[in-house]
């Protein structure tokens, strides 16, 4: 049964990056479905028809009540995306890079600045996914008609999305599910990556700068008035609520108040502000909507299939074989590495819950220097390759859609060039800080 279970989940994740490569998605009408997760749902079932692992103990982990449940962690991944992409349906995030656009003038270098760290500003209190779905299609049109080249920005864009993710506990899934299973409050988790975060930061905004400065040269022609605002109430009902909600989320460990309950009664209060006003006022609802339509749902079965076949690896002793591999000293490089090499084979949300129970088996400091490690090691392998993470997915499916020449052989050049220095900065400063 081990080899079987090997076999059949190397399977599994082969054609998983198969379908990201080369069939992503197939169409049916109107709509665009996702492949990759079909892939993951049938190897699933193909284990638990195995009786690779028994199936009340997989029954048993996905309904236990603790915040290591994936239920519980697709409901805040899912209700923190819900606010935020609820704020770009009203225009926040336009009105933002509008204001960037307007603030530049006839620099690129400074829109460059600009747009680089609006980037980081908002991933780090949204997510990386939410800001590369909404400024993504905002890049391409403002170079689109300003004839300048939008590789630099989508460059810069898509690294910082995917680096300024790991500030917060809530900037990225794979944050949230190793966090949450390592038991990590809000507040410790700010504490300690506050500063391997900076230093990638740092590190990745000096070689994105190197790269791009002779090609931002050029000067752009200035456009006024791209986005505005439907509703100035909606656009400041959705940020207070967003704020309340990281208020809480920030003061959840000493509320005792779990986190994925506090994002989804902002959730739901939003909902009910919209349907309120919209009975009041006899007004669509199409915010809502939209915003509900937009949510990444083809995740949900993802992450529970991986989840189940990261139990069954776990229950025929796959995972304790891979623990002995990488061992307990030099946590931080071993799993940082590991971590950032295994997100572009598997996709980082897959690896995040074999790590998961990888970490689970350390103790003391090398289980808690693993843990961040790895979390470094999701966050920067995302835009290694376009395999790293979701984000990466939908990034290459918007510049295709948008007709700009972003193959798979430019991300990986763009992708080496700029990962490898920024988790290099990050994981020598974690390290520094175990000290």
């Amino acid at each position: 049964m081990f080899t079987a279970t090997i076999v059949v989940a190397a399977i599994t994740f082969v054609g998983m990056m198969a379908s990201v490569l080369f069939f992503p998605a197939v169409k049916i009408g109107k709509c665009k479905v996702g492949v990759y997760w079909m892939f993951c749902l049938v190897g699933a079932i193909v284990l638990l028809c195995m009786q690779a692992a028994p199936v009340q103990n997989v029954w048993d982990k996905l309904t236990r009540p603790s915040a290591i449940n994936p239920v519980k962690i697709l409901a805040l991944f899912f209700a923190m995306t819900f606010l935020s992409v609820y704020l770009d349906e009203v225009g926040f995030f336009r009105l933002l890079a509008k204001k960037a656009v307007k603030r530049a003038g006839e620099s690129q270098v400074r829109l460059f600045i600009t747009l680089y760290f609006l980037t980081a500003i908002l991933t780090v209190f949204t997510s990386n996914d939410v800001v590369i779905l909404t400024l993504t299609p905002f890049i391409c049109f403002f170079c689109k008609h300003t004839k300048v080249s939008p590789i630099p920005y989508l460059v810069g864009e898509f690294a910082a999305a995917n680096t300024w993710s790991m500030m917060l506990l809530i900037g990225n899934p794979t944050n949230v599910y190793l966090g949450t299973t390592a038991g990590i409050a809000f507040t410790e988790y700010v504490r300690v990556m506050a500063l391997p975060t900076l230093a990638a930061g740092a590190a990745e905004f000096g070689v994105l700068f190197l790269l791009f400065a002779k090609r931002l040269k050029q000067p752009l022609e200035p456009q006024e008035d791209l986005f505005e605002p439907e509703s100035k109430t909606d656009l400041a009902v959705g940020i207070s609520i967003l704020g309340v909600c990281l208020a809480f989320l920030v003061a959840s460990d000493f509320l005792h108040v779990e986190m994925w309950l506090v994002s989804v009664v902002c959730a739901g209060t939003l909902c009910l502000y919209v349907v309120g006003k919209s009975i009041f006022k006899k007004e669509e609802r199409k915010h809502v909507k939209n915003a509900f339509f937009r949510l990444p749902w083809q995740l949900i079965p993802f992450v529970l299939s991986m989840f189940v076949i990261v139990i069954t690896l776990e229950t025929q002793g796959v995972s304790q074989k891979i623990s002995e591999f990488l061992g307990n000293e030099y946590a931080v490089w071993t799993y940082g590495t590991a971590s950032f090499l295994s997100s572009n084979l598997i996709n980082n949300i897959p690896m995040s819950i074999l790590f998961g129970t990888l970490t689970n088996s350390l103790s003391g400091t090398a289980q808690t220097q693993a843990v961040y490690a790895s979390i470094i090691g999701s966050n920067v392998g995302a835009f290694l390759t376009p395999i790293g993470a979701l984000a990466g997915i939908m990034f290459t499916e918007l510049t295709e859609k948008f007709e700009v020449k972003y193959g798979f052989k430019r991300f990986i050049q763009y992708g080496a060039i700029i990962s490898i220095p920024t988790l290099a900065a990050a994981l020598g400063v974690l390290s520094l800080m175990f000290l």
